[in-house]
Protein backbone atom coordinates (compact mmCIF):
# COMPACT_ATOMS: atom_id res chain seq x y z
CA UNK A 1 0.00 0.00 0.00
CA UNK A 2 2.69 2.60 0.79
CA UNK A 3 4.04 2.28 -2.71
CA UNK A 4 0.38 3.33 -4.05
CA UNK A 5 0.77 5.84 -1.50
CA UNK A 6 3.73 6.95 -3.41
CA UNK A 7 2.28 6.62 -6.57
CA UNK A 8 -1.02 8.87 -5.25
CA UNK A 9 1.79 11.57 -4.43
CA UNK A 10 2.36 11.59 -8.19
CA UNK A 11 -0.65 13.01 -8.66
CA UNK A 12 -1.28 16.62 -10.86
CA UNK A 13 -3.45 17.54 -7.72
CA UNK A 14 -7.06 18.30 -9.26
CA UNK A 15 -10.43 20.51 -7.33
CA UNK A 16 -12.95 17.84 -9.53
CA UNK A 17 -11.16 14.53 -9.23
CA UNK A 18 -9.49 12.77 -6.74
CA UNK A 19 -5.58 12.03 -6.90
CA UNK A 20 -5.45 7.92 -6.20
CA UNK A 21 -2.55 5.45 -7.06
CA UNK A 22 -2.59 1.89 -7.75
CA UNK A 23 -0.22 -1.29 -7.40
CA UNK A 24 -0.66 -4.37 -9.55
CA UNK A 25 1.36 -7.23 -8.14
CA UNK A 26 1.63 -10.25 -9.90
CA UNK A 27 2.00 -13.83 -8.02
CA UNK A 28 2.29 -17.04 -10.18
CA UNK A 29 2.66 -20.20 -8.33
CA UNK A 30 5.52 -21.98 -9.31
CA UNK A 31 8.08 -23.57 -6.69
CA UNK A 32 10.14 -20.39 -6.12
CA UNK A 33 7.43 -17.65 -6.42
CA UNK A 34 7.37 -14.61 -5.02
CA UNK A 35 4.83 -11.45 -5.52
CA UNK A 36 6.41 -9.11 -8.13
CA UNK A 37 5.16 -5.81 -8.98
CA UNK A 38 3.69 -5.85 -12.47
CA UNK A 39 2.43 -1.98 -13.48
CA UNK A 40 2.18 0.82 -11.26
CA UNK A 41 0.19 3.90 -12.22
CA UNK A 42 -1.62 7.03 -10.72
CA UNK A 43 -4.49 9.36 -11.50
CA UNK A 44 -4.31 11.70 -14.56
CA UNK A 45 -0.80 9.98 -16.07
CA UNK A 46 -2.34 10.70 -19.23
CA UNK A 47 -4.36 13.44 -21.12
CA UNK A 48 -7.64 13.96 -19.31
CA UNK A 49 -9.27 12.49 -16.26
CA UNK A 50 -7.58 9.16 -16.51
CA UNK A 51 -7.71 6.80 -13.41
CA UNK A 52 -5.23 5.06 -11.31
CA UNK A 53 -6.12 1.29 -11.84
CA UNK A 54 -6.90 1.98 -15.59
CA UNK A 55 -3.56 3.85 -16.26
CA UNK A 56 -1.66 0.55 -13.89
CA UNK A 57 -3.70 -2.38 -16.40
CA UNK A 58 -2.73 -0.32 -19.45
CA UNK A 59 0.97 -0.19 -18.45
CA UNK A 60 0.66 -4.22 -17.29
CA UNK A 61 -0.61 -4.67 -21.07
CA UNK A 62 1.51 -2.71 -22.69
CA UNK A 63 -1.33 -0.63 -23.93
CA UNK A 64 -0.80 3.49 -24.66
CA UNK A 65 2.27 3.98 -22.78
CA UNK A 66 6.36 3.45 -23.70
CA UNK A 67 7.32 0.57 -22.90
CA UNK A 68 9.95 2.50 -20.62
CA UNK A 69 6.88 3.48 -18.52
CA UNK A 70 5.93 -0.55 -18.29
CA UNK A 71 7.61 -3.04 -15.88
CA UNK A 72 9.17 -5.92 -17.47
CA UNK A 73 7.26 -8.97 -16.88
CA UNK A 74 8.48 -10.52 -13.75
CA UNK A 75 7.07 -14.15 -15.41
CA UNK A 76 8.80 -14.93 -18.96
CA UNK A 77 6.84 -17.35 -20.82
CA UNK A 78 3.70 -16.50 -19.49
CA UNK A 79 0.99 -14.33 -20.75
CA UNK A 80 -0.10 -11.30 -19.60
CA UNK A 81 -3.88 -11.95 -19.21
CA UNK A 82 -2.32 -15.75 -17.33
CA UNK A 83 -0.68 -13.44 -14.88
CA UNK A 84 -3.77 -10.65 -13.83
CA UNK A 85 -5.78 -13.66 -13.07
CA UNK A 86 -3.05 -14.20 -9.98
CA UNK A 87 -2.24 -10.18 -9.51
CA UNK A 88 -3.77 -8.15 -6.28
CA UNK A 89 -4.26 -4.89 -6.83
CA UNK A 90 -3.53 -2.19 -4.29
CA UNK A 91 -5.10 0.40 -4.57
CA UNK A 92 -5.42 3.85 -2.34
CA UNK A 93 -9.11 4.42 -2.86
CA UNK A 94 -12.18 2.48 -4.23
CA UNK A 95 -12.22 1.71 -7.78
CA UNK A 96 -14.72 3.47 -9.80
CA UNK A 97 -17.83 1.82 -10.51
CA UNK A 98 -19.03 4.84 -12.59
CA UNK A 99 -17.43 7.22 -14.71
CA UNK A 100 -19.22 10.52 -15.72
CA UNK A 101 -16.80 10.68 -18.75
CA UNK A 102 -18.89 7.87 -20.09
CA UNK A 103 -15.46 5.64 -19.94
CA UNK A 104 -15.61 2.40 -18.56
CA UNK A 105 -14.90 2.48 -14.76
CA UNK A 106 -12.00 0.52 -13.26
CA UNK A 107 -14.16 -1.92 -11.21
CA UNK A 108 -15.38 -2.95 -14.59
CA UNK A 109 -11.79 -2.86 -16.07
CA UNK A 110 -10.19 -5.15 -13.16
CA UNK A 111 -13.10 -7.58 -13.69
CA UNK A 112 -12.37 -8.16 -17.45
CA UNK A 113 -8.72 -7.98 -16.68
CA UNK A 114 -9.77 -10.97 -14.39
CA UNK A 115 -7.61 -9.87 -10.91
CA UNK A 116 -7.59 -12.63 -8.23
CA UNK A 117 -8.02 -9.50 -5.45
CA UNK A 118 -8.01 -5.97 -4.57
CA UNK A 119 -6.99 -4.44 -1.65
CA UNK A 120 -8.68 -1.04 -0.68
CA UNK A 121 -6.86 1.95 1.12
CA UNK A 122 -9.99 3.78 1.83
CA UNK A 123 -13.82 3.53 0.48
CA UNK A 124 -14.93 6.37 -2.39
CA UNK A 125 -16.20 9.64 -0.69
CA UNK A 126 -19.35 11.03 -2.26
CA UNK A 127 -17.86 14.01 -3.54
CA UNK A 128 -18.61 13.20 -6.55
CA UNK A 129 -20.46 9.87 -7.45
CA UNK A 130 -22.08 7.19 -5.17
CA UNK A 131 -19.29 4.68 -5.79
CA UNK A 132 -19.90 1.02 -5.55
CA UNK A 133 -17.30 -0.54 -6.90
CA UNK A 134 -15.63 -2.81 -4.16
CA UNK A 135 -19.07 -4.33 -4.64
CA UNK A 136 -19.24 -4.60 -8.20
CA UNK A 137 -15.66 -6.96 -7.27
CA UNK A 138 -17.27 -8.48 -5.14
CA UNK A 139 -20.48 -9.66 -7.15
CA UNK A 140 -17.56 -10.87 -9.70
CA UNK A 141 -16.06 -13.09 -6.90
CA UNK A 142 -12.96 -10.88 -6.63
CA UNK A 143 -11.67 -11.10 -3.29
CA UNK A 144 -12.20 -7.66 -1.60
CA UNK A 145 -9.84 -6.18 1.48
CA UNK A 146 -10.32 -3.38 3.38
CA UNK A 147 -6.81 -1.94 4.17
CA UNK A 148 -8.01 0.18 7.22
CA UNK A 149 -4.53 1.48 8.38
CA UNK A 150 -3.79 3.69 5.78
CA UNK A 151 -7.82 5.10 5.55
CA UNK A 152 -6.39 8.44 6.08
CA UNK A 153 -3.60 9.10 4.75
CA UNK A 154 -5.32 7.97 1.30
CA UNK A 155 -8.87 10.18 2.01
CA UNK A 156 -6.29 13.19 2.55
CA UNK A 157 -4.30 12.21 -0.28
CA UNK A 158 -7.22 11.67 -2.66
CA UNK A 159 -8.54 15.31 -1.81
CA UNK A 160 -5.28 16.71 -2.18
CA UNK A 161 -4.76 17.71 1.03
CA UNK A 162 -1.93 15.77 2.62
CA UNK A 163 1.58 17.88 2.42
CA UNK A 164 3.81 16.38 -0.14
Amino acid sequence: MRDALSEARKCEPSPTAFSVGCVLVAWYPTDDSVPLPLARGHSRELPGNTHAEANALSKAMGVGFHSSDSIYNPYPGIAIETLLRHTTVYTTLEPCSVRLSGLQSCADKLIAAGVRRCVIGAAEPPDFVKCEGAQKLKEAKIEVIWFEKFQEECIGIARNCVPY
